[in-house]
This record gives structure tokens, C-alpha cells and sequence, in this order.
């Protein structure tokens, strides 16, 4: 990573000078743009930093990160606490979440530092028009609309959504929908944003909750009143020995980890996924902005 950065609010005194750090993520924009922020906080904070962002899958980051080749990425709670440690119930509760995915991943040389409220998960958005019109606030509402006015309860889904039981079928069930498949559409993830927001296709559309098109279209998100969906909180992941060789990393990343949240990613993701800026400056403008970071 070869940016010219000094400290801001976070970094003083430099009480990484001397390290040599490698940071990781997966490779979609949101992933790309928070592996981005380590590296650069880190740089700040006197390290020597290797940026291998962008790498293809969750499994790929993770073992990295698990095995030492990578020392720090940012990783999500349901992730951890469903995919990589194998658990099929999700916690409700955010921060039972992330203390159970702590605990768990003690044993494999990975710690979790606190969690972000950046929360990465499904979520059924209406334009606002439909939301004033059909008088939903979440998806209880939706529920019972699809059993009083069925007509008005049309869904766009992705095809994984449509059959995953942490997908459509589970949610039917959680919330008693009851919605014929003819008026189910299926298609792909991009396209269901912008049907849902002209409503030429469907009323509701199957988003994920930091998307920057929510933002950029004026979707309305509406809330999962019952929990369904798992928390997939954003949190630091860090190799244990790093950590113990570091222990500053900790103070680092409180300050920048406390300041995620889903407006904030949904503002940066939309000005790389809608108006085509580069994610690595996303990050760097963003940091500025907040004072986190100087440039030079």
C-alpha cells in the first residue's frame, strides 16, 4: 500500500511503527472498501502494509487471515457464526451474536475484535410511493396485506433468496405470508433494485440492507419486526498472534469500527457501485473527511 498518510485521531505517537501488516477482504465493493480503511489506518498508525484485498470468496480471506498470510480483514458475525463455525440457528441479539462467534474462534488462532453496527443482511424494500400508499413500516405488514389484498403483494427475489431457508421460504413461514408463486418473480440480484423501485415487476424486493442503490433509489427498508434474518454485523478479525505481537491494533480500529454503520455503507458503496468510483479512494476520502487519517 504505498498511499502517503499520516495520523489523524487515529494513529498518534504511531504505535504501529515497525509493523508489517497484510491486510485481506472479499471481493465485492463493501468488503474491498472496509480492507481498504484497515489498510490505511494501519499505514497511519507507522505500519508497513501489504494490501491483498479482493480475494475471490469468503473461505479464501478467511483462511488467510486464519493461517497468518493475512493478519486483519473485516469480517460479518452470521458469517462467522454460520458458515465457518457451523451453527443452523442464528442469535437475535447483535451482541450475543458477536460474543458467541468470539468465543467460538478462539481455538482457531482468529480474534474478533468489537462489532460495527454495519449490518450486511436481507431485508424486503418498497419505493416510498408503495410505502404511503400501502401503509407498510415491516414485514408483519406485508403479511397481512398478502392475506387482505393479495393483488398488492407482488415479491422480486434473487434465485438463492427464493430457496434458502434464511431466504424466502424460511421468511413465509416465520411471518405467515402467504404469496402465490405466480406473483413471486425471479431474477437477478442487480435488476431486482431497479424493478422495485419502478414497481413495473413487483411491490417488494429482496435488497441487502448497506446496498448503495437503496440510498441512491430511495428505497424504503422495511423492518424485520420478528428477526428473522441473521446478523451479519461488520467486526475486525484479527490473527491471534498478530494481535498478541500488536496488541495496539485493538486501539486502532475501536475508534474507526465504532463510525460503521448501514448509512454509512450504503453512502460508500453507492459511489463505487452507482457513480463508478474506485473503492480504495472511497476509503481514503472517507477517512479524511471523518479526521481519522491526513493525507501527506
Amino acid at each position: 500500500m504505498t498511499d502517503e498518510v499520516s495520523p489523524g485521531s487515529i494513529g498518534k505517537g504511531e504505535p504501529l511503527k515497525g509493523a508489517q501488516l497484510t491486510v485481506t477482504s472479499k471481493e465485492f465493493t463493501e468488503q474491498i472498501i472496509l480492507g481498504s480503511m484497515l489498510g490505511l489506518v494501519f499505514k497511519a498508525s507507522g505500519a508497513q502494509v501489504v494490501d491483498r484485498t479482493n480475494i475471490q470468496g469468503s473461505i479464501g480471506a478467511r483462511e488467510a487471515v486464519k493461517s497468518g498470510d493475512a493478519d486483519a480483514m473485516y469480517e460479518y458475525t452470521g458469517t462467522g457464526w454460520i458458515t465457518y463455525l457451523g451453527n443452523t440457528e442464528p442469535i437475535p441479539d447483535p451482541q450475543k451474536q458477536w460474543k458467541a462467534v468470539r468465543d467460538g474462534d478462539r481455538g482457531n488462532g482468529v480474534t474478533w475484535l468489537p462489532r460495527s453496527t454495519l449490518n450486511n443482511t436481507y431485508a424486503l424494500a418498497v419505493n416510498a410511493a408503495n410505502k404511503k400508499k400501502l401503509g407498510v413500516e415491516n414485514v408483519s405488514d406485508v403479511a397481512k396485506l398478502s392475506k387482505s389484498d393479495p393483488s398488492a403483494v407482488t415479491v422480486c427475489v434473487g434465485a438463492e433468496f427464493a430457496s434458502r431457508e434464511d431466504g424466502l421460504p424460511g421468511l413465509t413461514e416465520a411471518y405467515g405470508m402467504k404469496i402465490p408463486a405466480s406473483r413471486i418473480k425471479k431474477m437477478s440480484d442487480g435488476v431486482i433494485y431497479t424493478q422495485t423501485d419502478s414497481a413495473r415487476s413487483c411491490t417488494f424486493g429482496q435488497v441487502s440492507t448497506t446496498d448503495g442503490r437503496i440510498r441512491a433509489m430511495d428505497l424504503k427498508v422495511l423492518k424485520d419486526d420478528k428477526r428473522f434474518f441473521p446478523q451479519y454485523d461488520a467486526a475486525p478479525t484479527i490473527h491471534t498472534r498478530t494481535l498478541k505481537k500488536y496488541p495496539a491494533i485493538a486501539k486502532v480500529l475501536a475508534p474507526l469500527t465504532k463510525a460503521l454503520n448501514n448509512d454509512v455503507a450504503q453512502e460508500l458503496n453507492g459511489r463505487v457501485d452507482v457513480d463508478g468510483e474506485d473503492p480504495h479512494e472511497v476509503a481514503k476520502d472517507w477517512l479524511v473527511e471523518k479526521g481519522f487519517i491526513k493525507e501527506g
